[in-house]
């Protein structure tokens, strides 16, 4: 079902189209954390702590991937919206070709480079090869995890969000039977969490591009399309790879933090490894939002309706800081109770420093809102190349607190790394969109 946001109430266009990404991530969410659940109750501190070792490369791999994928989905937004159907379709065929091409490259450049990798990050000798079992399965299965977000952000991109909420959902249910199967039942130990994870998401693009070949005819693409053009690839690299480096230049941060916290011990480790994750599933939100933004923007610039991106924005940021009261309330009364999903209550120190990680974030989750907001706008209206320089503040902020305040003040400094990030970036992209805003009004898009 597609979705024209060029006309209509835009924060009736918000809400509709980001409750459903809510929805949808949160699935996504939620068995990540099922997977960090039976980790650690199941297999033990270490492992979790090997499993968490893994989150910033992961993040600086994967981000870039599906930065990429929603790159590519922009200029179909941008099409949809302009009713250029013809160059719509031409721009999927393309869009095919360049996700085989990229998805395998990363796939392999990654599996070989895994083991270094971890040894560069000073990961604890005591988790290293779970940690390594683990992240090499699931940079092998990279070419599912961009199926899926390629054909989920194709249906975004025209206005349906629903959709891949179904097979997400799908496929946490999948990915919750895997994870008991190949750890309980067959003793994969975190090599079986990695193998659920892919299959999952094999699962879920496979539904969607089962759903698409089937009822979304705008989508549907001939022989002639699926011809590589040079003009469409470039077009959709210009879109894709600056998103997609955005997002690896912010992990570069995340990587030099993570090897200041891995000098820490393993349970350090373990301690961000649960504050981070439940922090993330409350965090969904945000995400969702910008991905809205992403499809608003593209579609609005696409038809030309420049006024209606930033009663869009507004609506989106309203939105957003009412979320971000609502989750510093349930973290601060429950943060603790919530922690101890992931780590047997006799273990109070860890519980206490996993607190106190999603509870210093919490209170900063309306910068969150505005860095996913504006920068996912920006990008939507198409100057992804602008909104780079925001993962660049990212960058400085998290390898500054990584090199010289975790070292110096411990756990602590660790804690308020992101929300650093956060406001720094909110201090470029800021002005950053009403340069842009001014600069479309006098010059067009």
């Amino acid at each position: 079902m597609t979705k024209d946001m060029t006309a209509g109430s835009p924060m009736k266009h918000v809400l509709s189209f980001t409750i459903p990404l809510i929805l949808g991530n949160l699935f996504q969410q939620f068995y990540s954390m099922v997977d960090s659940i039976i980790v650690g109750r199941f297999l033990g501190t270490k492992a979790l702590a090997a499993v968490g070792s893994t989150g910033s490369v992961n993040f600086f791999i994967l981000g870039f991937c599906l930065g990429i994928c929603a790159g590519f989905s922009i200029p179909i937004a941008q099409k949809f919206g302009s009713k250029e159907g013809k160059e719509l379709k031409r721009f999927v065929g393309n869009i095919l070709w360049l996700g085989i091409v990229f998805s395998l490259v990363m796939a392999v450049t990654t599996v070989l480079l895994c083991r270094p990798i971890l040894q560069w990050m000073s990961t604890p000798q005591d988790i290293i090869d779970d940690a390594y079992r683990y992240i090499s399965i699931i940079f092998l299965g990279i070419p599912t995890i961009m199926f899926f977000n390629v054909v989920s952000g194709l249906l975004r991109a025209v206005g349906d969000s629903r959709t891949p909420v179904v097979f997400l959902a799908v496929a946490s249910v999948v990915n919750i039977g895997l994870d008991l199967l190949l750890v309980l039942v067959i003793p994969m130990g975190v090599a079986g969490t990695a193998w659920a994870t892919v299959i999952s998401q094999a699962v879920s693009g496979i539904g969607c591009f089962l759903f698409i070949a089937k009822k979304v005819e705008i989508l549907h693409v001939s022989r002639e399309d699926l011809r590589p053009g040079k003009k469409y690839m470039l077009y959709l690299c210009e879109m894709g790879l600056p998103m997609g480096l955005q997002t690896s230049i912010t992990a570069i941060g995340n990587v030099i933090l993570q090897t200041s916290v891995n000098t820490l011990g393993s349970s350090v480790v373990a301690s961000v490894t649960a504050g981070s994750k439940l922090f993330a599933f409350f965090g969904t939100a945000t995400d969702a939002l910008g991905i809205t933004m992403s499809t608003y923007g593209g579609q609005n610039i696409g038809a030309g309706k420049v006024d209606r991106i930033g009663k869009g924005l507004r609506s989106g940021m309203l939105f957003g800081t009412v979320y971000s009261v609502f989750s510093l309330g349930i973290l601060f009364f429950f943060g603790r109770t919530l922690v101890q999903l992931f780590i047997e209550g006799s273990e109070i120190l860890i519980i206490e420093q996993a607190y106190l990680y999603i509870l210093v974030n919490a209170l900063f989750m309306v910068p969150l809102t505005v860095v996913n907001a504006f920068r996912l706008m920006i990008q939507g209206v198409g100057y992804s190349r602008l909104a780079m320089f925001a993962g660049v503040f990212e960058m400085i902020a998290r390898g500054l607190t990584g090199l010289i305040l975790v070292p110096l003040f411990g756990f602590p400094a660790a804690c308020f790394a992101s929300p650093i990030a956060w406001i720094l970036a909110d201090s470029f992209l800021i002005p950053a969109y009403c340069h842009v805003i001014r600069h479309i009004r006098t010059y067009g898009s």
